[in-house]
């Protein structure tokens, strides 16, 4: 029979907890079920031999405020990655550069002052918002990712915005092809942070 301390050595380790934090990019609008971007990512990373469970805290039509105001309670205190992914509808409401900084600096900071490691995920401002617009909207997730010594990936959308085969028909939104690309895209940034956190993690 065997005793405690081998049952306790054989038992499967806890998979590791990434929270897909954002508005309808993670939620997954328009696509079927099982096919938006928490669920693919999953998908991916397990086929990938990793042992996670990916949760799905986007939020359609969120803004950075709105993520701020549900931060705390949205990420729960077992994760150990969160992907933060939040700006875009900020950009398309024409919402002032400065308070999209200021939430997402407050974000990182207390995903930092909790010990969750984020890996933040950047957006760029529609073309037809301007480039004085622009030119105050791009450059926060940089600056952002620097001060708070977080990995960015510089955008989200990176090799599926503005083709037409990979969004939906409002041009916004990823279809399941879509967002297929962005993980296959973002997938080894996100092992790497995996690895990142492992590393840290007491045997």
């Amino acid at each position: 029979m065997a005793t405690g301390s081998s049952l306790a050595q054989t038992a499967p380790a806890a998979p590791m907890e990434i929270v897909a934090f954002g508005d309808s990019l993670s939620a997954g609008y328009g696509v079927e079920p099982g096919k938006a971007f928490p669920e693919q990512l999953q998908a991916a990373l397990t086929a990938a031999g990793r042992n996670v469970t990916v949760i799905n805290a986007g939020v359609s039509g969120d803004t950075t405020t709105g993520g701020l105001s549900r931060l705390d309670w949205s990420v729960p205190e077992t994760t150990d990655l969160v992907i933060l992914e939040l700006g875009a509808n900020d950009a398309l409401r024409g919402i002032a550069p400065a308070i999209t900084d200021q939430n997402l600096d407050a974000m990182l900071e207390r995903l930092k002052a909790r010990g969750i490691r984020t890996l933040f995920a950047g957006m760029i401002a529609p073309p037809n918002m301007g480039a004085d617009y622009a030119a105050g909207f791009n450059p926060i997730y940089e600056r952002l990712a620097e001060k708070h010594g977080v990995t960015l990936y510089p955008f989200f959308l990176e090799g599926v915005a503005a083709d037409p085969g990979l969004n939906q028909t409002d041009k916004m939104h990823p279809n399941a092809a879509g967002v297929a690309r962005i993980v296959e895209r973002i997938l080894p940034v996100v092992e790497a942070e995996l690895d990142a956190v492992q590393a840290k993690t007491p045997n």
